[in-house]
Parts: structure tokens; sequence; C-alpha cells
């Protein structure tokens, strides 16, 4: 999957759409993308076809972003499967920079975690 890219937006009308034609005015395609917002802040966590392109828009552009390997996981596809998840994480004391929902198949939910500690957080979810 590469790497995955949670960044800061503005909590506004537009900011997303800005963004996002920065990064196609570069030949940037988005591969996965979610986001949200609230207060003031807004931030987008995606993956594209080109990370040094990618990187590059976010510093020309001034937006503040943290980056790292997508940590690919299969959650239970069941109430209480996430936070279960979350809670290995949290216990292991990894700090989650962003999430990307990739799809759903056979009682798992695919879904790619951006950490601070890609090492403990695949030792305490148990992924070597």
């Amino acid at each position: 999957m590469g790497t995955q890219f949670v960044v800061q937006l503005a909590n506004r009308p537009g900011a997303l759409a800005t963004f996002s034609r920065a990064l196609a005015e570069r030949g940037v395609s988005i591969h996965e993308i979610s986001g949200g917002g609230a207060g003031e802040h807004g931030y987008a966590v995606l993956t594209t076809d080109d990370d040094a392109a990618t990187r590059a828009v976010l510093r020309s552009f001034g937006y503040p972003f943290v980056e790292g390997e997508a940590l690919l996981v299969e959650v239970d596809d069941q109430p209480g499967g996430f936070a279960a998840t979350t809670e290995k994480l949290a216990a292991a004391g990894v700090d989650i920079h962003g999430v990307l929902f990739l799809g759903r198949r056979e009682g798992v939910v695919e879904t790619a975690f951006t950490v601070d500690d890609v090492g403990r957080a695949r030792r305490a979810l148990g992924l070597g």
C-alpha cells in the first residue's frame, strides 16, 4: 500500500477541494482517502500514486502533515471489533495518526493505520 499521509486542513468550505486540486495539478492520483473535521480543524487521510510528489505538494502549500507506512490490519467485522484493535494499540502505547477503512470481506474490515511505531503496533496486534 505504501505511504499513508495524514494532512491537517482548515474546516471550511472548499478546503478539501483546494487540497485535491493541488494534487491533481501536479499529476498525483489519490488512491484512498477519508477525512473529517470538527471546530476549526479538518483532516484528510490518504494514499496516492506518487509519495514524493504528494510530499512536495504538502510542503509547497504549507499543509501540516504526518506520514508513515500503512499498517494493514484485518479488524473483526462485529460490534467492538474496531474497539478491540484500537485498545490493543493503546495498551502498547502506540499513537494512531490516521485510519482508512479499505473494505469488507468475509467477516473482516480491511483497515490501514498510520501509527507512530509500526514495529510496536505489529507486535501488539500479533502481526509479527
